[in-house]
């Protein structure tokens, strides 16, 4: 392949794009997408099919979607998608979704409840319950992912004394992605990375913790097979190649989370190079071989397969409170808005503790709620609008400096997302608050595209990708280091006076 001029990632029509195809579906918290990617994993036009749908949310910490909406969604855009392809002509089917995410199915394989996602915090009560009676910095270092509303095991304690009826009659824990294929495939198998993302997943051994399960009640029995993203499933229900003949033949890919696929589709496959994503949620990831020895308190290291893992954080609010500032207290411009994230700092903006949904890295607080400090009668949709993204810049900084402990020898982060498009100035303040150069990458759908690489790295491993164009960096400014630096100490101050007290 050394003689051939690699492509860029730009969409490709079918006649002119070369095999093997690759279909990969991408679910979302705001939307669930299809599409047909090539060899080198580029969309193929006119074949990328999408559906909206909400997450339901409430003040109590409610925050779940309808599975079989979901079923129903990617059924559609597999419709869509394969619009017009010849029987047997893709080779592989490969699914990405939000994570973490958990649906209790009965032995029929019907689903007992909705799908709580990662945002879902009601089980706050029970995670201090399960913070009183196990050694939490041990977890932490087996499991890699801290005690937490987001993973599985409060959130099983609190169906238990919730919906007693539901969780008895639960035969199989699932994720989304999971319940899925079921439903449509008839695949059991749940992918190394997402028993991990669950947070049930010891790091050492890549087999469910033993003593994570005996403290919730639960037998492993109850979760499907682990397997790893090199081994596909071929055994699918015929029902497949009867209502789609494109897929006759096809190998499945268990379902990843979606920041494993991110990492992927930007090109952050390395330990050199770190991931920053900024969508409805954020995070900062990086790709490394085997696992750290020791983890810092505000990361997670979730294994991947059994030779990686991907270690970081994340940040449930970031395109959320974009979405929250427009529709209530700060509408403005887009014009406006990249505007004054541009724009050098300013003293009196408010402080923001950005947590709508609760904290994850790099303090935990499930329970956690957004802050809004130091506002005054010159306080507007302006200040509101820049005191929230340095808000959120503080917390991604407070993400990556414990990453460079783990993976000093990071030299670029590419930054990613549905917000870095629709608020180009984003990463401004971003920049400043690490310290650090970012690059947003110009391609889109990156996780999507993601997925469909993961599989394509296993179909025709020599095989190049497409290249993704580069893009400026947007560099950190020495004359707002100090001003950054107090925003730091006031943003930790407030933070253990409101949130860790």
């Amino acid at each position: 392949m050394t003689d051939v001029q690699i492509p860029t990632t730009e969409s490709i029509q079918l006649a002119s794009a070369p095999a093997p195809y690759v279909l990969a579906i991408d679910i979302g918290s705001g939307s669930t997408r299809g599409c047909l990617y090539d060899a080198y994993a580029r969309p193929v036009k006119k074949h990328l099919v999408k559906a909206d749908h909400a997450f339901t949310e409430a003040a109590d910490g409610t925050a779940e979607v309808d599975a079989d909406q979901i079923v129903a969604e990617v059924a559609e855009v597999i419709d869509g998608a394969l619009k017009g392809v010849d029987p047997g002509l893709v080779r592989a089917v490969v699914m990405d979704t939000f994570a973490s995410s958990l649906v209790c199915v009965d032995a029929d394989g019907d689903a007992l409840t909705p799908c709580f996602t990662y945002a879902d915090s009601r089980s706050s009560a029970h995670l201090a319950r399960l913070r009183e009676q196990l050694d939490e910095t041990a977890v932490h270092q087996r499991i890699g992912a801290r005690l937490h509303t987001s993973y599985h095991p409060p959130r099983m304690l609190w169906l238990q004394d919730e919906f007693p009826d539901e969780f008895a009659r639960t035969a199989k824990f699932l994720s989304l992605g999971e319940y899925v294929y079921a439903k449509l495939a008839g695949i059991e198998g749940a992918a190394t990375s997402t028993m991990a993302w669950a947070g049930i997943l010891n790091r050492h051994t890549c087999e469910l913790d033993d003593e994570l399960l005996e403290a919730v009640g639960v037998d492993r029995s109850r979760f499907a097979p682990i397997v790893d993203p090199a081994d596909p499933i071929t055994d699918v229900s015929s029902e497949v190649a009867r209502r789609w003949p494109a897929l006759e033949g096809a190998a499945w890919f268990p379902a990843v989370p979606d920041g494993y696929a991110s990492n992927i589709g930007v090109g952050a496959d390395e330990p050199t190079t770190a991931a920053m994503s900024a969508a409805t949620s954020g995070a900062i990831r990086v790709i490394v071989d085997g696992t750290p020895e020791v983890l810092p308190p505000g990361l997670w290291a979730y294994r991947v397969s059994r030779s990686q893992s991907i270690v970081g954080g994340a940040l449930n609010d970031v395109g959320r409170v974009t979405l929250w500032l427009q529709s209530t207290l700060a509408p403005l411009s887009y014009d406006e808005i990249d505007e004054l994230l541009r724009a050098a700092p300013a003293e009196g903006t408010p402080l923001v503790l950005p947590f709508l949904t609760g904290e994850r890295a790099t303090g935990w607080a499930g329970d956690a709620r957004a802050v809004f400090a130091d506002i005054s009668s010159a306080s507007g949709p302006r200040e509101l609008w820049r005191g929230a993204v340095e808000g959120i810049a503080v917390s991604y900084a407070r993400v990556f400096e414990q990453l460079l402990e783990v993976n000093p020898g990071i030299t670029r982060v590419i930054a990613s997302g549905g917000v870095t498009g629709a608020f180009p100035g984003f990463m401004s303040p971003v920049a400043q608050a690490l310290g650090f150069p970012v690059q947003v990458v110009d391609v889109k759908r990156v996780t999507m595209r993601g997925a469909a690489a993961l599989a394509l790295s296993v179909l025709q491993a020599e095989h190049p990708l497409a290249t993704i164009p580069e893009t400026d960096l947007t560099e950190p400014d020495t004359a707002q280091k100090q001003y950054y630096d107090d925003l730091r100490a006031r943003f930790g101050d407030l933070y253990d006076a409101v949130i860790a007290s």
